[in-house]
C-alpha cells in the first residue's frame, strides 16, 4: 500500500470481527516490529502475543479498553537492556518499544488488520496475569483484529491542531518566542 494512503486511512479500531488473526498475518506484523530501529540496536522490546480465548480472557481482567478484541500484543521493554543517555540517565528502551509498536500498527493496517493503541491498562495486573518479570516493563497494548462491518473512526480522529502549533523551526525570532512563551 502507498505510505500516504496507509497513514491517512489508519484509525483506532474499537469494533472487531470475532476470529483470531492467522499466524502468518501475526508473523508479518511482528516482522515489522523486529525491523524497527532501537537505541544502539539493543532491541530491548519484548512482545507478548495474545491470540487465544484464554489469553484474551486474562487480558480483559487487566483493562476495560479491550474492545472485545480477538488478538492483542502487549509491547514491553527490558530496562536492563536499554541504551542509557549519559547526560541524564534517560533510558531509550521505552522509546524503542513505542517505535516498535508504531511499526507494528502500520504493518497491521497494511494487512487489513485494525488496531487500537491502548495505554489504559493495569501494568501490575498484566504482570500477574502473564507472569511478566520485574525487569520487563509493559508500555503499550495493541488490540487488533479484522474491523467489524460497523467499525469507523471516532469523530475526533479527523481533528488536528494546526501544524504551526506543533512544529517550530530553529530560526525563531524574538516576537515568535514572546508570542509562544507558554510553549517554552
Amino acid at each position: 500500500m502507498d505510505f500516504e494512503k496507509l497513514i491517512s486511512e489508519r484509525y483506532s479500531v474499537r469494533s472487531f470481527q470475532s476470529e483470531h488473526l492467522p499466524k502468518d498475518v501475526i508473523d508479518k506484523i511482528l516482522a515489522a516490529g523486529h525491523k524497527a530501529p532501537t537505541g544502539c540496536n539493543y532491541q530491548p522490546q519484548r512482545i507478548l502475543v495474545m491470540n487465544t480465548d484464554e489469553s484474551i480472557s486474562k487480558l480483559k481482567k487487566c483493562t476495560k479498553c479491550h474492545f472485545n478484541t480477538p488478538t492483542a500484543m502487549l509491547v514491553c521493554h527490558n530496562k536492563e537492556e536499554s541504551w542509557v543517555r549519559k547526560y541524564d540517565g534517560a533510558l531509550s528502551s521505552p522509546v524503542d518499544a513505542v517505535i516498535v509498536t508504531t511499526h507494528m500498527m502500520l504493518a497491521a493496517q497494511n494487512e487489513g488488520v485494525g488496531t487500537c493503541w491502548v495505554m489504559h491498562f493495569d501494568p501490575t495486573a498484566m504482570r500477574e496475569a502473564f507472569d511478566i518479570p520485574n525487569n520487563i516493563e509493559p508500555i503499550a497494548l495493541l488490540v487488533m483484529g479484522y474491523p467489524s462491518d460497523d467499525a469507523k473512526p471516532l469523530d475526533m480522529h479527523f481533528q488536528s491542531r494546526p501544524i504551526e502549533e506543533t512544529v517550530f523551526y530553529e530560526e525563531f525570532n524574538q516576537s515568535f518566542e514572546k508570542e509562544h512563551e507558554d510553549v517554552f
